[in-house]
């Protein structure tokens, strides 16, 4: 008997996540196999892009934050505008058993995700920042509301199947996530110290917007990752760590106490783990690319250099801090990553003014999504300052 499909709602859907689900969504779909109906999409700014998904898939309702941009959308479809526009949307359309898959840049997917919880949908994760922030308040939420939520990033998608094919959280010592090592993993701090936005944004493996790309070159996206892990999994950070791995086909381990070590492989291509996310636990023929066992020769390994990627060992000092400590990481990278595309500021001082605020900055308990936005605000200020400084 055919499964029924699913509403589905999908925040960031002209980003490079959500076009990714949505060639999941047209692939299932074109195989005979169709599993989703698209609810409704939400975007930041490109309103042309927007205007093009709605009039292929009609949803029933599109929200984009900027309040100018041009939209044209089918008859029917509900438009909401302006910087909740997200929420606004799945508060008016969405109802509990609803997928979301929550693929928003930077801290603005924080509270579209919050509203998917109280509102009973399910939530496919791909926007990190919201458990790197606000963990301690999203967690509880999704299990007093009885609400799933599955990760979509690689790495933590991986970890979550081989946890899945073991015998869950049980027996385990500790998980690593793999990193590319991005563009400089072969560079030299001096060389790193030279880079341009354009060195750091030609990645080797894999194909993402600008934001996640600088920060996979730092490393700083691991370091995001490793907090995220410690969120998803309840993990320590003694028992959390990342390895670099460039051919990006082994995504995660699973080290038990026994010896064993359970590792998910597939080759670079995100749709692989949000075709996961979004249809576990089903398996279903899709559109990525599968993995040539003929041609795979190696697969290689390092340690990460601390030395030339410290954002690792922030990763670890944030997990231990713990509170607002995280919001702070996250909102101080932010402004940092935009100085940079902007030429504002080197490579290196990327992680320099995120580990400069973050020790300028007291910690604070995380109760409310309040405490969050108020630690939130400190750090870009902080961070905005340094900038000035080292732009100055």
């Amino acid at each position: 008997m055919r499964a029924a499909t699913r509403r589905v709602f999908i925040l960031g859907s002209t980003g490079s996540i959500g076009t990714s689900g949505l060639d999941v969504v047209r692939e299932l779909a074109r195989r005979g196999t169709p599993r989703f109906e698209v609810a409704g999409l939400a975007a930041s700014r490109n309103g042309d892009a927007l205007s093009a998904q709605a009039s292929e898939f009609h949803p029933h309702a599109v929200a984009l934050v900027d309040g100018d941009a041009e939209l044209s959308v089918p008859a029917g479809t509900r438009v909401f505008r302006g910087p909740r526009a997200a929420v606004d949307m799945l508060e008016a359309c969405a109802r509990r058993g609803d997928l979301v898959l929550a693929a928003m840049v930077g801290a603005a997917g924080i509270d579209p995700v919050l509203a998917a919880i109280s509102i009973g949908c399910d939530i496919a994760l791909a926007n990190k920042e919201t458990l790197v922030a606000a963990g301690a308040i999203v967690m509880p939420a999704a299990a007093r509301a009885g609400v799933r939520i599955v990760p979509v990033d690689s790495e933590h998608n991986a970890l979550f199947q081989c946890l899945k094919a073991g015998d869950g959280m049980q027996g385990v010592r500790r998980v690593v996530l793999t990193a590319s090592g991005g563009p400089f993993r072969a560079k030299t701090l001096e060389q790193m110290a030279r880079a341009t936005p354009d060195d750091a944004l030609a990645h080797p493996t894999w194909r993402m917007g600008p934001k996640v790309t600088i920060d996979s070159a730092s490393l700083m996206n691991k370091a995001l990752e490793l907090i995220e892990a410690h969120w998803l999994f309840g993990l320590g950070a003694d028992r959390i760590d990342a390895i670099v791995h460039p051919q990006s086909i082994v995504h995660g381990f699973v080290e038990y106490l026994d010896g064993s070590v359970l590792a998910q492989l597939s080759p670079p291509d995100m749709r692989t783990p949000i075709q996961q996310a979004m249809c576990d636990p089903e398996r279903l023929d899709g559109p990525s690319r599968k993995l040539d066992f003929a041609a795979l020769r190696s697969l290689d390994f390092e340690p990460v250099d601390h030395a030339r990627f410290p954002a690792i060992l922030l990763a670890h000092e944030v997990i231990r801090t713990g509170g607002t400590a995280g919001a702070v990481l996250n909102a101080a990278n932010e402004v940092a990553v935009h100085a940079f595309l902007a030429r504002r500021i080197g490579f290196l001082d990327v992680t320099a003014v995120v580990r400069e605020t973050l020790r300028a900055l007291p910690t604070g308990e995380v109760r409310s999504v309040a405490d969050v936005s108020a630690a939130d605000r400190a750090a870009r200020a902080h961070a905005a300052s340094l900038v000035g400084a080292v732009h100055a």
